[in-house]
This record gives C-alpha cells, sequence and structure tokens, in this order.
C-alpha cells in the first residue's frame, strides 16, 4: 500500500480499461471492473476495485488475514492508518477486532487486491462512534489483503484448529488406510518442545490428532494445529518414557506439521482381506480390470519375510495370466486387475484370498496353511479384452460363442457364480442394442435365449430365485412357450412359494409337451407342496374357527340382551306413536257446525 489517496485514483484511471476482475460474483452480477463501486448484495456495504488481485481464491470467516488498511470519514479525515504505523495487522474475520463490516468487505477480496469500502454505521462504529469518528458515521476503509492463513476446525468442535501455513500439491488427500510420511514438531504452549520426529521415520505420539489432521491434508502441505486436551493427553498427561519432555495434564499441544508424502492404501475386495498400497503411480488411467491379459513380475513372501516364489525378478521370467480364470490365487487375481501399466504395489493377502488352510508347496518355499501373504508387484504390461463396441459382428458372434463355452465348462465343474459370469460376457457380445443383419439375427437371438437360459440355471443352484425368474421371462418374452424357460420359472416360483403362477407355468409347458418327465416331476412335487399347503390353510381355518366357537355363547347372551333391550325400546316408541296419533284422531271443536243427514 504505503501511497497517498490521490496516487491511488491515478491509478484508477489507468486501469479502468484493463480486462474485468475474475471470480467475484455478487448476486449472479458480472465482475467488479476496476474503478467500478457496488453495493455487496443488501448489506448497505459499498465496495470498489482499485486493484485486482491474484487467482481465484478468497478468504473465509475465522481465516487469519494480514492487511494494510486505511481509515477515513466521508470527508477524507482519516481517523486509522496502518501505513502511518509501518506495520500490517493480521486478525481473525468474524470477530469485529476492527469493525464487523471490514470483515464481510475483505471475504470477498483475493490476494493482493486493493479495495474501497463504505461501511454504513450499523457496520462501522455505530451509535458509539469513536475518537475521531463521530457517532452514527459513514466510514471508509482503503484495504489492501497481503495474504491469509487458512483456519479449519478439524474436530468441527474447536479441538484441533488448523492453520494452513503453506498449500500442498494437487487436490489428493490421505485415506484413513494411507501409510503417510510427516515431519512434526509438538510444543506446550510456553514453547516446551515435546515431542519431535526423527529422521529416520516418526510415530504419532498424539492419540487422535494427528490422524485427525493428516486427513486433511494435501501433500506437501504444512500446517501449525492447536490440539486441546481431550484431544491429546487429556487429564493424565503423558510422561518422558517415550518423548523428549513430559505432557502435563490438561495441556494445549501447538504442532507444526508438514505431509511429505503418502502411499495410497486400497481395501480390495472390500472385506479387509486383500490390501494394496500404492508404492510406484502406473501410467494413465486404464487399469487391467477383468478377463485382461496380464504380465507382471512380483515377489512373494510370508509375513516373516520367507520368499517363497519370486516371477520376473533376476532375469526370471515375468508371469503371463488371464485375470478373472483362477489362474492365480484369488487376492493376487483381484488386486491385479485394479493396476495400471507399470504400477508396484505391495499386496497383503489374508488365508481367505490365499492358499486357504492347506499346506501348499511352491517354488521356493513351503507355505504354511492358513498364511498371510504379502507380494511386491509390478505390472509390466496388459491387454484389455476388446469390447463390443470394438468388434464387428462375425467377431462379436464369436466371442459370444467362446464365452458360453467357458460357462458351460464351469457350469460341469460346479463353478456356477463365475459360469454366471461368462454367460452374461457372452451375452453382452449379441446384446439387444446391437444391430445384426436379417442373416444372422436367427443365430444371435438363438444365442441370446441361450446365455440366458443358461444364466437362469446358475442362479437357481445360487438360490437367486428372483434373479432366475427375471432371465426366464426375458426368454418368454420372446419365446412364449420355451418349455426350459417355462420349467425353470416354475422352480423358482415354487421355492418362491408362489405356488399358484408356478402351476400356470407348467400348465403351460404341458401343452407344448405333454409327456416331458422332467416337468410332471415339478407337477408331482407342486401338488405336494399345494396339499401340505391346504392342510395348513385348513388348520388355521379350524383354529380360527374353534376360538370363535368359544366366544359364541358369551356373544350369544349380549345379542340376546342387547336384543330385549332393543324391542323395549321399540315397545315404549310404539306405544308414543299411537298415543300421538290418537291425539290427532280428535281435534277440538273449531265451532263450525256439523251437517247431518
Amino acid at each position: 500500500m504505503g501511497v497517498e489517496k490521490g496516487t491511488r485514483e491515478s491509478d484508477t484511471e489507468h486501469e479502468e480499461d484493463l480486462d474485468e476482475e475474475p471470480g467475484e460474483v455478487i448476486e449472479s452480477a458480472p465482475p467488479l471492473k476496476v474503478g467500478e463501486e457496488r453495493e455487496l448484495g443488501n448489506s448497505g456495504i459499498k465496495k470498489k476495485l482499485l486493484k485486482r488481485g491474484l487467482g481465484w481464491e478468497t478468504p473465509e470467516f475465522n481465516d487469519e488475514v494480514t492487511v494494510h488498511y486505511v481509515g477515513t470519514l466521508l470527508d477524507g479525515t482519516k481517523f486509522d492508518s496502518t501505513i502511518d504505523r509501518d506495520s500490517s495487522v493480521t486478525m481473525k474475520l468474524g470477530q469485529g477486532e476492527v469493525v464487523a463490516g471490514l470483515d464481510h468487505g475483505i471475504i470477498t477480496m483475493k490476494k493482493g487486491e486493493h479495495a474501497l469500502f463504505t461501511l454504513p454505521p450499523e457496520l462501522g462504529f455505530g451509535v458509539a462512534g469513536r475518537d475521531t469518528v463521530p457517532a452514527n458515521s459513514f466510514v471508509r476503509f482503503e484495504v489492501e489483503l497481503v495474504s491469509w492463513i487458512k483456519v479449519v476446525d478439524v474436530s468441527k468442535d474447536g479441538g484441533i484448529i488448523k492453520k494452513i501455513v503453506e498449500k500442498g500439491e494437487k487436490h489428493e488427500r490421505p485415506g484413513d488406510l494411507d501409510e503417510v510420511l510427516v515431519k512434526y514438531q509438538v510444543a506446550l504452549s510456553d514453547g516446551t518442545i515435546v515431542a519431535k520426529t526423527p529422521e529416520e521415520g516418526i510415530g504419532f505420539y498424539v492419540k487422535d490428532a494427528l490422524p485427525k489432521a493428516t486427513m486433511t491434508m494435501k501433500r506437501g502441505e504444512k500446517v501449525k494445529l492447536v490440539v486441546q486436551p481431550q484431544y491429546a493427553f487429556g487429564q493424565e498427561g503423558k510422561d518422558a518414557s517415550d518423548a523428549i519432555h513430559p505432557v502435563p495434564p490438561n495441556s494445549t499441544l501447538h504442532i507444526d506439521l508438514e505431509l511429505i508424502s503418502f502411499k495410497p492404501v486400497i481395501d480390495v475386495t472390500g472385506d479387509a482381506k486383500v490390501f494394496k498400497k500404492i508404492m510406484k503411480e502406473g501410467e494413465g488411467s486404464l487399469v487391467a480390470n477383468e478377463g485382461a491379459t496380464v504380465t507382471i513380475s512380483y515377489t512373494a513372501r510370508l509375513e516373516d519375510g520367507a520368499v517363497f516364489e519370486r516371477k520376473g525378478i533376476d532375469d526370471g521370467q515375468p508371469l503371463q495370466f488371464i485375470t478373472d480364470e483362477e489362474q492365480v490365487i484369488a487376492g493376487l487375481d483381484r488386486a491385479v486387475a485394479t493396476m495400471k501399466k507399470g504400477e508396484r504395489a505391495i499386496l497383503t493377502v489374508k488365508p481367505e484370498y490365499g492358499f486357504g488352510n492347506i499346506e501348499t508347496k511352491r517354488d521356493l518355499a513351503i507355505v504354511p496353511p492358513s498364511s498371510i501373504l504379502v507380494y511386491e508387484v509390478e505390472m509390466l504390461d496388459f491387454i484389455k479384452e476388446k469390447k463390443p463396441w470394438e468388434m464387428n459382428n462375425q467377431e462379436k458372434i464369436k466371442a459370444a460363442e467362446t464365452k458360453k463355452e467357458e460357462g458351460n465348462l464351469l457350469f460341469k465343474s460346479g463353478k456356477y457364480l463365475r459360469a454366471g459370469k461368462k454367460y452374461d460376457k457372452a451375452a453382452s457380445y449379441v446384446g439387444e442394442e446391437e444391430v445384426f443383419g436379417d442373416d444372422e439375427q436367427k443365430l444371435v437371438t438363438a444365442l441370446r435365449v441361450t446365455c440366458w437360459l443358461n444364466k437362469a440355471a446358475c442362479s437357481l443352484k445360487l438360490n437367486d430365485f428372483k434373479g432366475a425368474i427375471k432371465l426366464c421371462s426375458k426368454v418368454l418374452d420372446i419365446e412364449f412357450y420355451n418349455i426350459k424357460a417355462l420349467y425353470r420359472r416354475a422352480q423358482a416360483l415354487i421355492e418362491a412359494a408362489d405356488l399358484v403362477s408356478a402351476d400356470m407355468d407348467i400348465k403351460k409347458a404341458l401343452e407344448v409337451d405333454p409327456r416331458n418327465r422332467e416337468v410332471k416331476l415339478i407337477q408331482k412335487t407342486l401338488k405336494q407342496l399345494q396339499a401340505e399347503s391346504n392342510k395348513r390353510d385348513a388348520k388355521l381355518y379350524s383354529n380360527m374357527f374353534e376360538h370363535m366357537t368359544k366366544q359364541t355363547p358369551v356373544v350369544t347372551k349380549k345379542l340376546k340382551v342387547e336384543k330385549a333391550e332393543d324391542d323395549m325400546k321399540n315397545g315404549e316408541a310404539v306405544a308414543m306413536e299411537m298415543e300421538n296419533v290418537a291425539d290427532s284422531s280428535y281435534p277440538p271443536d273449531n265451532g263450525k257446525a256439523v251437517d247431518s243427514c
């Protein structure tokens, strides 16, 4: 700042022709131009832009800003100036440390921006005024936003306050599983250092503060934390056994923290049984995914560090396999399918996704039962399966037939879940949204129907009866009398306890093929279930009737009493009515003569 008002106005004149200031939007109005003045919403505060700031970000309430300002009355009388004191001011926005209106103006500014704010009395010094500021005065503040420190309430209760000293890189933040590398120094309020990270590594001396704060930081970010006792060592404090200095009870801690780097850790299977820690990011955004032909190198160890297998290490041949084909243990298979080309990762695999509870001989050692395995893997290359839109029609049909046959082999082996996936994949190649020629349509429809029927058979084996019903219904929408679809849907309907609908499907199937043995067998099963259901219903109704019968004498007696009472009331009503009729039959003499014969 450091220049007088006259110079400011001349600067404004020279900058009038410059582009608009980016970013500042007030109630959908266009950004302010240099030299333009506008009211901030309906606040009564007017802002005139004198010099544009840098970037797009603006401070928020609770942030700590450093500013220079000159305060004047409307007639130009100066009442305060940081320029004259040759010292900027740092204040917390939202506290009204100078006046409330100034805070509201500063939150619209960008770093390096100069602006002139005109404040109404209620947002200035009000009815009280101050020294040289009369009561109920409009005031002006010419402000330069030098810098600000972002302040974040990490714990949302004031227990952990984070002040961002230096911004980090990118937008990535560590997750609760990630491995972080940090530097920190912990001090008491009097400046006594109680903990500091050694050069070779760190340990979290603070229970909850560091993990909570670290998860809000970006790589390379530096912050100052103020940690209240409840998030530090509370009423007990901490002795000096594993720290530089003891921490007294109820101590507030001041931590200088830097997030140097972090390695993402991913729960591959979603059940905390296969973890992947990324040691080196791969290329691009594509991952191997299911069905890809992958080439990897790895060293496989037990938890104690004993190596039991190496591939592609020390001039050895790398391993090539197709994902989701059970060619390697499930944990390695699932994790590799998430990797990018060039990615290096450490996998931790629990026994359920490893070799289970069976002792297994590998190249370099025997893996004991129920072993946790650790793989250091590098994705050398992968070739993804072609997608339907990357194929011509003949390739789609061939791929569908191949996947269907693979599914058939898996079904015969009792691997129904994997077989179902193959049928799904096969059907996707010849999906209803795909366009085929007239000469191909019959073959394609037959393939699609077969895949749906086979997947329905898998669903029945896996007790997914709703899935089986849905797939068979899709077939019957195309082929109304497909016996397999009717038979399998009837099976699923019986299991779903919809006996009426199952009976309809069975009767329809027997209309087409009255001698079909499988349909007759399921019809026999259905009749037995219907008979059992009828017996249960009969017993239920019998119990209900018996219960009602026991209540009958009481109910009958009650009805008789009520009937007698009703009869009595009705009798009284009739008698009264008759009296009324009698009275009305003989009117009093009205004084007229009665004619006689």
